[in-house]
C-alpha cells in the first residue's frame, strides 16, 4: 500500500542528494545540466525499472501493475515473472495505483500528480498535477460565500507553494467516482472519471491537516487513515469524512478488511481491529516492533500484513490473530499484492515474489 511517509522518504532522498552533490562538487565542478521539471519530463525507459524503488501495486484483471520512482510504471502478464515498462508522460515519483476495472486505472504520487490508464496500465496520461490542483482549490474557495478567511489563506498559500505536496493514495469506487488523498489533508474527488476534480479539504474532520496516508473501501464503507491515530469514514448522506476515535495516537499507514472486519495498521507493529464499523476497537497482537507498511488478501481468504523489514504475517480469522510466515525478511517493503499463490512485494530493491503455502 504505502511507503512509510512521504516526509521520511523525502528526508532520505535529500540526504542522499546532498551527499551526491558533495561528491560531484569535488570531482566534477559546478553542474552544467539545467533543471528538468519532472512534471514536464517523460519517464526514462530503463531495463532496471522493476528493480528500482517500487511504492505501489495493483491488479488490472489478471495483469499486475507496479509504480515507483521517477515515473516508472511496470506491468506483468505472467504473475510477476517478467515485467514490461509502460509509457508515462512525467518523471515524478509515484506512490500508489488502483484499477476499479481491468482496463481503467489511476496512479498518484509526488508533485500532486494523478495519472490515468485506459489500457490496463500499458500507457498513461496525466489528469491532474499540483499546479492544477492548487488552482482548482483556489477558485473553489473564491466562489464559496461561506469560506472562512483561513480557508482562503490556505488556498492562496497552496498556489504560492506550487506542486510540493504528494498524493499518497487513490481509490475509485467505479469508473466514475474516485478520491485521491495525500499530505496535509490534501484530498480531491471526481464524479466523472477524472475529467474534473473538486477539493474536499473542507469535507474532512481533520482540522490539524494531518497527512492522509491511505484510503480504501471495507464492507461498503469508505475509510481514510493517517497521522496521529486519524481514522475517517465517509458519511455518504452528508458528503463528509467523519472522524472516529481509536485507541492509538501514532501514525496509521494502511487499512484492510475481511468478512466485515476492519483492520488499521501502522508504526511499531501496531494494529487495531473493529467489527462494528469503527465504533469500538481491539488491539491485534502482531509480535513486531517495526512499522507495518502493506497488506494483501490471498485468494483463499487469508489476510496478510507485511512489515517495513519484509516480515510477513498471515491471518486465517479475518485479522483477529496473526502468525508469522517462515523465511528470512527480504529487505524493506512498501507494498504487497497476493496473486496466483504468490505474494508480490515491492520496495527499495524493486519487485520480488514469495510463495504462499496452501492454507
Amino acid at each position: 500500500m504505502k511507503p512509510l511517509t512521504w516526509i521520511k522518504r523525502a528526508a532520505l532522498a535529500c540526504a542522499a542528494t546532498a551527499a551526491c552533490a558533495g561528491v560531484a562538487a569535488v570531482t566534477s565542478g559546478p553542474a552544467t545540466q539545467p533543471f528538468a521539471d519532472p512534471l514536464d519530463t517523460a519517464a526514462v525507459r530503463s531495463p532496471l525499472a522493476a528493480r528500482a524503488l517500487i511504492n505501489g501495486l495493483a491488479q488490472a484483471g489478471t495483469r499486475l501493475v507496479a509504480v515507483g520512482q521517477r515515473g516508472h510504471i511496470v506491468y506483468s502478464d505472467d504473475g510477476g515473472a517478467h515485467w514490461s515498462q509502460a509509457a508515462v508522460p512525467l518523471a515524478s515519483d509515484l506512490v500508489a495505483v488502483q484499477f476499479p476495472t481491468p482496463e481503467l486505472g489511476w496512479a498518484v504520487g509526488h508533485d500532486g500528480v494523478v495519472l490515468h490508464s485506459v489500457d490496463g496500465g500499458a500507457s498513461w496520461s496525466k489528469q491532474l498535477d499540483g499546479r492544477a490542483a492548487a488552482a482548482i482549490a483556489d477558485e473553489q474557495v473564491s466562489k464559496d460565500p461561506n469560506a472562512t478567511d483561513a480557508q482562503r489563506a490556505d488556498a492562496k498559500r497552496m498556489v504560492e507553494q506550487g506542486p510540493d505536496k504528494p498524493f499518497l493514495d487513490v481509490w475509485f469506487e467505479d469508473r466514475n467516482s474516485g478520491y485521491v488523498v495525500g499530505a496535509f489533508n490534501l484530498i480531491f474527488h471526481t464524479a466523472d472519471g477524472g475529467r474534473t476534480w473538486q477539493s474536499w479539504a473542507d469535507r474532512t474532520d481533520n482540522p490539524s491537516a494531518f497527512h492522509l496516508n491511505a484510503i480504501r473501501a471495507v464492507g461498503g464503507d469508505l475509510y481514510i487513515v493517517g497521522e496521529q491515530g486519524l481514522v475517517l469514514r465517509l458519511n455518504r448522506e452528508r458528503g463528509r469524512f467523519e472522524a472516529m476515535a481509536t485507541p492509538y495516537k501514532g501514525t496509521y499507514f494502511g487499512l484492510a478488511g475481511k468478512d466485515g472486519a476492519l483492520l488499521v495498521y501502522g508504526l511499531r507493529g501496531n494494529a487495531y481491529r473493529s467489527t462494528d464499523r469503527g465504533a469500538s476497537w481491539s488491539k491485534v497482537e502482531t509480535g513486531l516492533q517495526v512499522g507495518l507498511t502493506a497488506s494483501a488478501l490471498a485468494q483463499d481468504g487469508r489476510l496478510l500484513l507485511v512489515s517495513q523489514a519484509g516480515q510477513v504475517l498471515v491471518s486465517a480469522d479475518a485479522g483477529a490473530t496473526f502468525t508469522r510466515l517462515p523465511g528470512a525478511p527480504g529487505g524493506p517493503v512498501s507494498t504487497a499484492l497476493a496473486a496466483g499463490g504468490q505474494l508480490v512485494l515491492g520496495g527499495v530493491r524493486g519487485l520480488r515474489q514469495q510463495p504462499l503455502a496452501a492454507h
